[in-house]
């Protein structure tokens, strides 16, 4: 992952374990005062949230010790399309620009434009060059890219 990656994630188990654990066993501790437990919807919807905040500090602890975290600022920009690259893409087709980071896993949101280093876009650019003309193909046939720039921002 990359070293932002990873330092969202850290952030995000900070706010879990600091904020959001608190925050959920003070609406447990309330709601038992309210007496039968059975029938007391936010007790077991306080519960509920304390199992998937609890699941959730777990699985960011299991990614945070078993990523290999890439600084991407030390890596050299040579135009080489590689993990953490930021690529400006211009379709030569629909004359549209479109930019896309490759990420890891735990990090990728098409949303973003960040892009596992798994996916088939990522495997496709992996290797490529700055100024390079490339056939893509996806699903609807090939799409024809320039790739413009090639660079690396943390």
């Amino acid at each position: 992952m990359t070293d932002l990656g990873s330092k969202i994630l850290k952030e995000e188990l900070l706010i879990l374990k600091t904020q959001k654990r608190l925050e959920v066993i003070n609406i447990i501790s309330d709601s038992r005062l309210h007496g039968d437990l059975k029938e007391n919807a936010e007790y077991h919807s306080a519960r509920e949230q304390q199992g998937f905040i609890e699941g959730r500090i777990q699985e960011i602890e299991y990614k945070l010790v078993n990523s290999n975290v890439i600084d991407i600022s030390k890596l050299k920009n040579e135009g080489k399309i590689i993990f953490g690259a930021t690529i400006d893409l211009f379709n030569l087709d629909t004359h549209e620009k479109i930019i896309y980071r490759i990420v890891g896993d735990e990090e990728a949101d098409l949303k973003y434009r960040k892009v596992s280093i798994n996916s088939p876009i990522a495997r496709f650019l992996i290797g490529k060059y700055e100024n390079e003309i490339i056939d893509v193909e996806i699903p609807t046939g090939i799409v024809t890219y320039n790739v413009v720039k090639v660079f690396y921002i943390n």
